[in-house]
């Protein structure tokens, strides 16, 4: 029997050796590779190419919405699971904009993890039942002929995300340049591009923005009172 394939993208090493364990318990299942950030994740997918990511949201370097976007364009085939541990409309709703094809919350018990898995990996969707029933409430998913969520266009580009994250960070200009491999002019006409596009006109509002879409972890607020 061929096992399903599963890379896992979690900063958190507790957290990543706990699916480990939860997985290898698991006859059809094969761990492949652990990203610790977002970089890495879509490095190891690039080459290990798994049936599955089990993705997380809020990751150093870059987060798992962009690495999902990232990965889902240059591997179609790859389905990825959202991993977090907030469940706000605007979290799935970035996650599904992004590409992955199902949501779960970090609370969800190990039966439904691994149904999770199993059922993406034959081209199903998968959220969390309590997520499941709001979304069913609201607007039913359904996936497009690619195998992909049904979305809307991305707003922000995939550079755009990366200087988003880091300036919510707290890095400035020239560290960001630093990061990117960029030019410092670049870095502030993408800052520029940023506040027209989502109307907010100061890094205290790029970083709240960034904190509710899920893209950086609430308590990176604190360095920007």
């Amino acid at each position: 029997m061929k096992k399903i394939t599963v890379l896992l993208a979690e900063d958190h090493m507790i957290v990543r050796e706990g699916f480990r364990k939860m997985l290898e318990l698991e006859n059809d299942f094969e761990v492949v590779g652990e990203a610790q950030d977002g970089r890495q994740a879509v490095a190891m997918a690039k080459k290990f190419r798994p049936d599955v990511v089990l993705m997380d949201i809020a990751m150093p370097l870059l987060n798992g919405l962009e690495a999902t976007r990232q990965i889902r364009k240059d591997l179609p085939a790859v389905k990825v699971l959202m991993l977090s541990a907030h469940s706000d409309d605007a979290y799935v709703k970035n996650a599904t904009e992004s590409g992955a094809v199902g949501f779960l919350l970090k609370q969800t018990s190990a039966h439904d993890v691994c149904r999770a898995i199993r059922e993406v990996q034959k081209g199903k969707i998968f959220f969390s039942p309590s997520i499941s029933r709001r979304l069913g409430r609201l607007n039913p998913p359904s996936l497009d002929r690619t195998g992909q969520l049904k979305k809307k266009a991305v707003q922000l580009t995939s550079r755009e995300m990366e200087v988003l994250q880091l300036i919510a960070e707290g890095k400035a200009n020239k560290e960001t340049a630093s990061e990117l491999g960029i030019g410092m002019k670049t870095v502030e006409k993408h800052r520029e591009h940023l506040m027209q596009k989502l109307d907010i006109h100061d890094t205290a509002g790029l970083t709240r923005y960034a904190i509710s879409a899920g893209i950086i972890e609430s308590s990176v607020q604190l360095t920007v009172i």
